[in-house]
């Protein structure tokens, strides 16, 4: 889709990945990044609430370029679902990893996902090894107590170990739950559990979508139909992380339901650091398979995939189409491009956040001090179409295209 005309109104729906927190983060990040993006790129950017009732989101307005433009941001959260399934025991939390990583051996999509991109499997390997590593030195610490109480009693005198002994067995299990509940609640420095419960929320239903999601995404695809039949210039849906594979299917749902109008605003789809893989590689991935062949053929709309190799927790310069077995003839998006980050950031920079993992998986959203073609602010904020700002770039040459997924049907 081409377009000549400057923005002056846009509308952004923001899919966020796997996330428990309430939406405000986003604009908070968005405030802060914002003014340091514009600070080193020379532009002007302001944010402002939404009032009254209805979904989360915040208004911009940016001068850049010379043209100033009104953006509506919204978030297509979905968090209480995510709340709903990181709400069980520890217990619960441990069959889980079972269940996962069975599901990922035994079909053998580990394998696979390791033939693409080896960071974002040591990543989704690393809650399972984690969480094992606690649960031993919780036994260690537990079996220590019981054995130590008997040991101290001894010294004392034989009948007194022989009394403690039960008291022994009884401070073993209490030690065991005292540590496990404390790796638990320090969970937002180790993220074991959450990225748990991430992996296991796909798994769980061998990449098929839950009643739950199949009704958000229902929900979302109502949103942007109703911006799609407003007066705004542009229509900009982004999705980052597994917030990308959500976005694939609720615009396929909206073409082929054929609402979006011919003459409305410019329909736009820019992908961030997705892990799209993870869940078309397996089984019971049919609609999200279908999805991805059917979106990358439409002309209704741009479909830009941004991601970086430095980020370790995508799977980065995949295409999500490709690799996963299902391109088709005629097949037109998205344009790969890489986000670059060892040359988009200053070595300074990149020295402070390279080792920082998770921070760098939301580097798509933040400020760059040495910025190349990609700027979050000047797309979600500038005068140019996602078409017009990528019009005759090239993909990236280190994009990987190999189709290695062994489940290619499709619903």
């Amino acid at each position: 889709m081409s377009t000549d005309a400057t923005v002056r109104t846009r509308r952004v729906f923001y899919v966020p990945g796997y996330d428990p927190f309430h939406p405000r983060r986003y604009r908070e990040l968005y405030r802060r990044e914002g003014a340091e993006q514009a600070r080193i790129s020379g532009y002007d950017i302001a944010l402002r609430p939404r009032t009254g009732q209805g979904p989360y989101g915040w208004h911009v307005i940016s001068t850049q370029d010379g043209a100033t433009v009104k953006t509506e941001v919204e978030v297509l959260y979905w968090s209480d679902i995510v709340r709903d399934s990181m709400a069980g025991s520890i217990p619960a939390t441990y069959a889980h990893l079972v269940r996962t990583a069975s599901v990922y051996i035994f079909t053998g999509a580990l394998f696979r996902l390791m033939r693409l991109r080896k960071g974002p499997v040591i990543a989704a390997l690393y809650p399972v090894t984690f969480l094992i590593v606690q649960l031993l030195v919780a036994l260690g610490l537990a079996g220590l107590a019981g054995w130590g109480l008997a040991r101290i009693a001894g010294l004392v005198t034989p009948q007194l170990a022989q009394q403690l002994a039960p008291a022994g067995w009884l401070a073993a299990p209490v030690v065991l739950i005292l540590v496990l509940r404390w790796f638990r609640k320090q969970d937002n420095r180790f993220f074991a559990y959450y990225l748990m419960h991430d992996y296991s929320f796909s798994a769980s239903t061998l990449g098929a979508n839950s009643n739950a999601m199949e009704e958000r995404i229902s929900e979302f695809g109502n949103r942007i139909r109703t911006a799609l039949a407003s007066n705004v210039d542009e229509v900009l849906v982004i999705g980052h992380s597994s917030g990308a594979h959500l976005a694939v299917s609720i615009l396929s749902d909206l073409i082929r339901a054929k609402r979006v109008p011919a003459n409305g605003p410019v329909l736009s789809f820019l992908s961030l650091g997705h892990v799209v893989p993870m869940v078309s590689f397996l089984p019971r991935a049919q609609r999200l398979r279908a999805d991805l062949a059917f979106l990358s053929t439409r002309d209704e709309l741009t479909w830009i995939d941004v991601t970086a190799p430095g980020d370790g927790c995508a799977f980065a310069l995949c295409d999500p189409v490709a690799v996963s077995g299902v391109a088709p003839e005629g097949k037109r998006w998205p344009l790969i491009l890489s986000a670059a980050f060892t040359q988009t950031l200053s070595p300074d920079r990149w020295k402070a956040l390279r080792w920082r993992f998770f921070r760098l998986h939301f580097q798509y959203l933040c400020a760059f001090d040495r910025p190349d073609h990609y700027d979050y602010f000047r797309i979600t904020a500038g005068p140019l179409t996602l078409y017009d700002r990528y019009r005759g770039k090239a993909p990236s040459k280190s994009r990987i295209e190999t189709p290695v997924n062994r489940y290619r049907s499709v619903a």
